[in-house]
């Protein structure tokens, strides 16, 4: 088992996570300084008799810093090697990453998260950032991960050229791996580790901001996506109900020759920006789905219309579709793509 340790600005505590791991166990282990500044130099050079030591000259980021060490491994190690990724500050205890080591032999094919509970003392930023992005993966993926920010993952030296095609190189990084693994249906096992944050989590270097967009990007651009084609429905909706308001299906016709218009857009920019998955199939199945969601709207349409305005009750009801409709694409109109699994290095 390798050991990939990214490391910019570290402290002592670094020395003691790479000394407990020498004496608890036999990995071998890599640390990237990825262009910490000059006076934490002897920190790394104490650390060569211990571990391989690779360098940046210049900040590029832990995503970065981890491509860096995976290529090397991929050079240097056989193919059914394992390769487990831990923080540099402390966050990540000696018999854990053993744990997550051994979980991983067991079932090579997985990618083995070490999986916090956040209990005890946590910091409010950390607990609820963990629980945002908890919500919004398994939204927009369809997959549970408890613990979607961990830094500590387990994986074999097979799967690192597709760890290196990766877009990335900061913390977005990790979890463009999970969305990936989550699209390409490769096994995640969460092993649940204790919780760890020193000195309040001080040392982070993680952006709350930058690096939580590429999180949310999925699920925000759904929601443009959707807004635009409600925005488009909403009024071909009123324009053709205005227009054919003397014919007795007056609502029927307007509530299919809007839906109509707007699944077109809807299509298109879910398959191309969102989803990034279009096929024969995928039509046929966007287009039972819209089939099932035109007539669970025209029911609940024609029901409310009875009590309220054609305009307030269209708001309505799109608003209580909105999540159902989310979850049928993800799950089963766009759905994550197989994988052919190799062991060839």
């Amino acid at each position: 088992m390798v050991v990939v340790i990214p490391a910019y600005q570290p402290d002592e505590k670094l020395v003691r996570v790479v000394h407990d791991l020498h004496e608890q166990s036999d990995y071998d282990i890599i640390i990237v300084n990825d262009g910490s500044d000059k006076d934490r130099l002897p920190i790394f050079e104490s650390l060569e008799p211990y571990a391989k030591v690779l360098t940046h000259e210049v900040n590029r980021g832990k995503g970065a810093a981890l491509k860096t060490a995976l290529s090397y491994i991929y050079e240097q190690y056989p193919a059914d090697e394992g390769v487990v990724t831990i923080d540099a500050d402390g966050q990540h205890l000696p018999a854990d990453v053993i744990r997550v080591s051994e979980a991983w032999e067991q079932a090579p094919e997985r990618l083995v998260l070490g999986s916090r509970e956040f209990t005890g003392n946590v910091p409010f930023k950390s607990r609820a950032g963990n629980a945002i992005t908890r919500c919004v993966f398994a939204a927009s993926t369809g997959v549970k991960v408890f613990d979607t920010q961990t830094g500590l993952r387990a994986f074999g030296v097979f799967r690192i050229p597709m760890m290196l095609e990766m877009k990335g190189d900061r913390y977005e990084y990790e979890i463009n791996v999970l969305l990936y693994a989550t699209k390409h249906r490769i096994p995640i096992q969460e092993v649940v580790i204790q919780t760890v944050y020193i000195e309040d989590n001080k040392s982070s270097h993680f952006n709350p901001v930058r690096d939580a967009w590429r999180i949310y990007k999925m699920i925000l651009l759904f929601v443009a996506s959707s807004l635009l084609a409600m925005g488009i429905d909403y009024a071909a909706l009123l324009t053709l109900s205005a227009a054919t308001k003397s014919l007795p299906q007056s609502l029927l016709i307007s509530v299919v020759g809007a839906r109509l218009i707007s699944s077109l857009v809807n299509y298109f920019i879910n398959c191309k920006l969102v989803f990034e998955h279009r096929s024969l199939a995928s039509i046929i199945r966007y287009y039972l789905l819209v089939a099932g969601i035109l007539a669970i709207n025209y029911g609940m349409l024609y029901v409310t219309t009875q009590w309220i305005t054609l305009p307030v009750a269209k708001i309505i009801v799109e608003i209580a579709l909105y999540p159902l409709s989310f979850y049928i694409q993800r799950k089963y109109v766009f759905p994550p793509q197989t994988e052919d699994i190799g062991a060839d290095n």
